[in-house]
C-alpha cells in the first residue's frame, strides 16, 4: 500500500512588518484535495517572513503527525521561502536561518517539495493567518474548529522527545566556551500567590506591584554580575514585562521566542490545584501519570511542551554560541529545560520548585553535554 500524500499550504502575515503577526496552514489530502488539518497562531511582534516560516513549520508538523512517511508538496505564495527552502536562494537573514533549519528537521531530506503559487490560490492559509492576528488583537489565541482539531490530534503523539545531553567527562576547557542559559521565571502576578494555573490559554495577566519589584531586584543583580549578553523572552505579558525591566537595565533588546510560552492548561486556567482536583479528578490523575496526557480542554501535553522547548533551546543555542543568554520564561518550560539538561524522566518536573523571579542556569557544551549550575536561586530577593 502506497503512503498517503499531502499538500501543505502555508502563509503568514504581519500588520506593520514588523508588527502583530500570525500564521496559518492547512494540510490537504493530495488525492481528494480535502482539508484534513488546520493550524494557526498569533505569534506577537514579528515580520512577514518570520510569520511565513512559522506557518511552514506548523504545516509540516501537522502533516508529519498524520503520517510521518508521507511525501509532502508545500505550496506557498512566498517566493522567498519557496526559493530558500528549495536551495536556490541563500538564507542570509539571522532570523530566517534557525527557522529554515527547524523546517528541514520535520521530514527527512527529499520527502518535501516546494512550489510557488499565486496569492489567490492560497486563500485558506491566508484566512487562518488573519484569523490568528484578529484573535491576537482581541487578546486571545486562535482556536481550531472541532473537526480540524480531531484530524490533527495525532500530531503531538508523534513528536519525539528532544535529545538528552550525552554523558561524558571531557574537561570544559577542551570543549570551548559553553553557551549559558540563565533562566528567569517571571515575577508575580495576581494569580501567583494563590497558586492558580496560569498558562498560555488564560487571561495573560500583567505583573503585580510585587512582581514589578521582583523584576527590578533581579535586574539589579544581573547588572551587577555583568555577564548577560542577550535577552530572550516568552511572548506572554508577564514574561515580557520581566524581561524588559532587566533588558533596560542591561542596555539590551528583548527577542521574543514563542517556544518559551507556558503550557496551555485548558479548562484549568485560573483554578487552584484543589479546585481542579474537585472538578476534574480523573483528568488530573491521568495528567499526573502520563507526559502524553493533556489538561482538560487543552491541546498540549508535557510531551508536546518538551518538544517545543527543545526546539526553542536549539534555536537559541544556534543564534548565541558561546554567549550568556537570559531566558525569561515560566515554570513548566524552565523545569522542562532543566529536566532535559539532566536527562531526567518526564515526571522529574513534579520534583522541582521554582519561585517567582527565581534564577536557574544551565551550560551547554559543544559535544552535546549540559551542566546544571543553578536551581531556584532567590538570593536577589532577600
Amino acid at each position: 500500500m502506497s503512503p498517503r500524500r499531502f499538500i501543505v499550504e502555508a502563509d503568514g502575515g504581519s500588520r506593520g512588518n514588523p508588527g502583530p503577526a500570525g500564521y496559518g496552514a492547512v494540510v490537504r489530502d493530495a488525492d481528494t484535495g480535502a482539508i484534513i488539518a488546520e493550524a494557526a497562531e498569533f505569534i506577537g511582534h514579528a515580520t512577514n517572513n518570520v510569520a511565513e516560516y512559522r506557518g511552514l513549520i506548523a504545516g509540516l508538523r501537522a502533516a508529519h503527525g498524520l503520517d510521518p512517511d508521507a511525501p509532502v508538496d508545500v505550496r506557498m505564495d512566498s517566493k522567498l521561502v519557496v526559493e530558500q527552502m528549495s536551495g536556490r536562494w541563500k538564507i542570509k537573514h539571522p532570523d530566517m536561518q534557525p527557522l529554515a533549519a527547524e523546517a528541514r528537521t520535520v521530514f527527512p531530506r527529499g520527502r518535501v517539495t516546494y512550489t510557488w503559487i499565486p496569492r489567490e490560490r492560497n486563500k485558506d492559509a491566508d484566512r487562518l493567518a488573519n484569523e490568528a492576528m484578529d484573535a491576537g488583537r482581541a487578546g486571545r489565541q486562535w482556536e481550531p474548529k472541532a473537526a480540524a482539531t480531531a484530524a490533527a490530534a495525532p500530531a503531538e503523539e508523534a513528536l519525539p522527545e528532544p535529545a538528552a545531553p550525552r554523558a561524558g567527562w571531557a574537561a570544559p576547557a577542551d570543549l570551548g566556551t559553553p553557551t549559558t542559559f540563565v533562566m528567569l521565571r517571571h515575577g508575580e502576578t495576581a494569580l501567583t500567590p494563590q497558586k492558580r494555573f496560569s498558562g498560555s490559554g488564560g487571561t495573560d495577566p500583567e505583573l503585580s506591584d510585587k512582581g514589578r519589584w521582583q523584576a527590578e531586584r533581579v535586574a539589579e543583580a544581573l547588572a551587577a554580575r555583568g555577564t548577560v549578553q542577550a535577552v530572550v523572552s516568552s511572548p506572554m505579558r508577564r514574561t515580557r514585562e520581566t524581561a524588559e525591566a532587566v533588558a533596560q537595565r542591561l542596555g539590551l533588546e528583548v527577542r521574543i521566542e514563542d517556544g518559551l510560552r507556558e503550557l496551555d492548561f485548558g479548562a484549568w486556567e485560573g483554578l487552584t490545584f484543589a479546585e481542579v482536583q474537585q472538578q476534574y479528578p480523573d483528568d488530573l490523575n491521568t495528567w499526573l501519570a502520563s507526559a502524553k496526557a493533556k489538561p482538560t480542554g487543552s491541546s498540549e501535553s508535557f510531551a508536546g511542551l518538551a518538544h517545543r522547548t527543545g526546539v526553542a533551546r536549539d534555536k537559541i543555542l544556534a543564534r548565541h554560541p558561546g554567549r550568556t543568554v537570559l531566558v525569561v520564561s515560566h515554570v513548566s518550560p524552565i523545569k522542562t529545560l532543566v529536566r532535559l539538561a539532566l536527562g531526567a524522566p518526564p515526571d522529574a518536573v513534579y520534583r522541582m520548585e521554582l519561585s517567582a523571579a527565581s534564577l536557574c542556569a544551565v551550560q551547554y557544551y559543544s559535544d552535546g553535554n549540559a551542566s546544571l549550575r543553578l536551581l531556584n536561586d532567590t538570593s536577589h530577593l532577600r
